[in-house]
C-alpha cells in the first residue's frame, strides 16, 4: 500500500525546485526556501573562493616585497584586520607592541622556539623531557613516512606553522591522499607572509613530525596560556574544551579570576571560575624558566587527566597581534606590561 501512494503522490527536493509526482505526472514548482538556499551557498561559495583569492595575492606581495616597505605594509594590514589606526612610532596597546615586536625582535631564538620541532630540545634542557608530548616522527615530505609504523592513533604536524595539524584516530579510515594534499601545500608556504609578517617564522626549515595522540589533550584536558612580561607571569587564561562550546577565563597568580574578555566565535567567557590547579606552583615554576629573557611571551601547558602537565608551545604573537579584547583600556593595560625599552638592538627589519 505504502509504495501505491508513493507511486501516486511524491515530493522531491531538486536544486531551487520542489518536484511534485501525481499519478506519474511531474510539477516543477519553485520553492523560495530552497531558492534562498542555493542563493546563500552560491554566495558562501564565491564568498570563499574571493578569501583565497586574497590571501594569495597578499601571500606573494609579503613574499616578494621589499624589507623597508614592511612597516608600510603593516600598517594596511592591521587596519584592514582590526578597524583602528597601527602607530607603531609610538605603540601603546598590546596589539601595538606584538606589531611593533614582529618587525624589530623577530629573534633567531624566537625562530628556535617557533619550530615545532626543535622547540623540543630547548625544552628539555630547561625542564626536562618528562614535559613533552612523546614524538614519533620526523619527514621532510609527507611520501617519507611509513604510516606502517606509526600506531592507531597520532597526531601529524607542519614544524613551520600554526594551526597546520591533522589529529588521526584511526588510521584505518585516514584519507591520507587528502593529509597528503594540505601538506605539500603546507611544506611550500611560508608561514611568515600569511597573516601579517609573523617575521620569526621565516627562516624555520619545513617539516613534518607526528607526536603521541593523547585524547584527554584532543577532548578534555584544560588549556593554560600563560601571559608573560619581562620573564614572569602574570595571567593565565584557561581554556577547555568542553562541548561545542569553548570556554575561557583569565586570572592572576593569586588566582583571582579577572574581568578580561577576548571576543571571538565560539568562543565564550566562563561563567563561573575554574578551581585553582593543585600543581598550580609546578606549572608556575617551568613556565617562569621558559619565559625568561622575553619582553613577552605565551607559554602554553596541558593539564592531562592524571594530573601530569605537557608542553603546549611558546607564542610570540597571538593572533599576530589582532586579539580582540573587549576594550581598549584592556588592550592598554596589557600593553603596559610589554617594556620595549627593554629591545636594546637598532630597529631593522
Amino acid at each position: 500500500m505504502k509504495k501505491l501512494s508513493h507511486k501516486i503522490f511524491s515530493v522531491k527536493n531538486k536544486d531551487i525546485y520542489k518536484v511534485i509526482t501525481i499519478l506519474g505526472l511531474e510539477f516543477k514548482i519553485k520553492s523560495q526556501k530552497l531558492f534562498e538556499k542555493e542563493l546563500q551557498r552560491k554566495f558562501e561559495q564565491q564568498e570563499n573562493e574571493i578569501k583565497a583569492l586574497r590571501q594569495h595575492y597578499n601571500y606573494k606581495l609579503c613574499r616578494y616585497m621589499p624589507e623597508e616597505k614592511y612597516p608600510e605594509y603593516l600598517k594596511d594590514w592591521f587596519y584592514r584586520r582590526t578597524h583602528t589606526e597601527l602607530n607603531l612610532e609610538n605603540p601603546q596597546t598590546f596589539n601595538e607592541k606584538i606589531q611593533w615586536l614582529k618587525l624589530y625582535d623577530s629573534t633567531p631564538l624566537k625562530t628556535r622556539l617557533a619550530d615545532k620541532y626543535l622547540v623540543r630540545d630547548w625544552v628539555k634542557e630547561k625542564i626536562g623531557e618528562e614535559y613533552l608530548i612523546p614524538l614519533l616522527g620526523v619527514w621532510e615530505k609527507f611520501d617519507d613516512i611509513d604510516f606502517d609504523k606509526l600506531p592507531d592513533k597520532f597526531v601529524l604536524k607542519a614544524n613551520h606553522g600554526c594551526g597546520w595539524n591533522i589529529i588521526v584516530t584511526d588510521k584505518n579510515k585516514f584519507d591520507k591522499q587528502e593529509a597528503k594534499y594540505k601538506f605539500d601545500e603546507w611544506l611550500h608556504t611560508n608561514f611568515a607572509y600569511t597573516q601579517g609578517l609573523e617575521l620569526h617564522y621565516r627562516d624555520i626549515k619545513p617539516l613534518i613530525i607526528a607526536e603521541e595522540y593523547l585524547e584527554s589533550v584532543d577532548k578534555s584536558a584544560l588549556d593554560y596560556k600563560f601571559l608573560c612580561f619581562s620573564g614572569k607571569p602574570e595571567l593565565c587564561w584557561v581554556s577547555n574544551k568542553y562541548g561545542d562550546v569553548q570556554e575561557r577565563s583569565f586570572y592572576n597568580m593569586n588566582w583571582e579570576m579577572q574581568n578580561i574578555q577576548l571576543i571571538e566565535k565560539g568562543k565564550v567567557q566562563a561563567k563561573n571560575p575554574v578551581l585553582k590547579p593543585d600543581n598550580f606552583d609546578e606549572m608556575l615554576d617551568i613556565v617562569t624558566k621558559l619565559c625568561q629573557g622575553f619582553v613577552q611571551v605565551r607559554v602554553d601547558i596541558y593539564k592531562l587527566n592524571d594530573g601530569t602537565l605537557k608542553f603546549g608551545e611558546m607564542t610570540f604573537t597571538s593572533a599576530s597581534g589582532t586579539s580582540k579584547w573587549s576594550s581598549y583600556e584592556i588592550d592598554k593595560k596589557l600593553g603596559d606590561l610589554i617594556d620595549l625599552s627593554q629591545i636594546n638592538n637598532e630597529p631593522k627589519q
